[in-house]
């Protein structure tokens, strides 16, 4: 059974950071692309980044890029988001998403193409 389990949010200033993790079992980890989602109040599900299993690539949405950081430990089977400078409107609950490998490659922006989740954490940013 697949797990995949957030922490690290909670609340800071605008301007602060925030390091969330996401650690993953059931499956080989190694071979999941691993990406961020976040959805605020009101709001659809959005990507925010991914990490791809095969060659590392990383992608990020225009509004994070600059600001927050994909990666992975495979030894750890966990994947982090260090999310810097942040603004009042990263406020939203992150959820941590895995892809294996079968699933193929691209369109790595839809929620619809990760078949895992986890269950969420908090981040609120104040101003």
């Amino acid at each position: 059974q697949v797990q995949l389990v957030e922490s690290g949010g909670g609340l800071v200033q605008a301007g602060g950071s925030l390091r969330l993790s996401c650690a993953f079992s059931g499956r080989t980890f190694s071979t999941q692309s691993m990406a961020w989602f976040r959805q605020a109040p009101g709001k659809e599900r959005e990507f925010v980044a991914v990490k791809v299993w095969s060659d590392g690539s990383t992608y990020y949405a225009d509004s994070v890029k600059g600001r927050f950081i994909i990666s992975r430990d495979n030894a750890k089977n966990t994947v982090y988001l260090q999310m810097n400078a942040l603004k009042p409107e990263d406020t939203a609950l992150y959820y941590c998403a895995a892809r294996p490998s079968a699933y193929g490659t691209g369109n790595y922006y839809a929620r619809t193409a990760y078949p895992y989740w986890g269950q969420g954490t908090q981040v609120t940013v104040s101003s």
